[in-house]
């Protein structure tokens, strides 16, 4: 199964309010971020990557949770985040039966985390000038290094 089957087939078999919550999380986040990528790690759990992980959805018996990998460097003037506050990295929000998402917010803080994720790209791997690849002649000396030894008669 891919990974967007694995989550369906999560939505399904909770059936219950947590499955609805799941399902609406995981519109929003398309919704904030259609090139977002699904991904099933870690004996079940839905994650959603773009250049690394945005956020997770997992599902407890009393609570639905995103947690956003780098959630301690977002801004969150919502105030959304409710759980994990005490960390140097992670920030979660439960959602509780019940509970209404604000959900402009919601896409707000998808959308910090996926340009977050991007500005923390590694840069390409720098290109060897021409004439110093491997294989190539080597780059002709330096004039300290082309001077005659000491040593020798002028």
């Amino acid at each position: 199964m891919t990974p967007s089957q694995h989550i369906d087939a999560r939505v399904a078999e909770l059936g219950d309010w947590r499955g609805k919550t799941l399902a609406r999380i995981r519109a929003l986040i398309h919704a904030a971020e259609p090139g977002i990528v699904e991904e099933w790690k870690w004996r079940g759990v839905p994650v959603w990557e773009r250049d690394g992980i945005v956020c997770t959805g997992e599902t407890y018996k009393s609570v639905v949770k995103m947690t956003f990998a780098k959630g301690a460097a977002l801004d969150d003037p919502a105030g959304l985040f409710n759980s994990s506050l005490d960390g140097n990295v992670r920030r979660a929000i439960d959602i509780h039966e019940g509970d209404k998402i604000d959900e402009k917010a919601l896409k707000a803080l998808v959308r910090a985390a996926v340009a977050l994720n991007a500005a923390k790209k590694k840069p390409a791997a720098k290109t060897v000038p021409k004439g110093n690849a491997p294989g190539t002649a080597k780059p002709k000396a330096t004039a300290a290094k082309a001077k005659a030894p000491k040593n020798r008669p002028a």
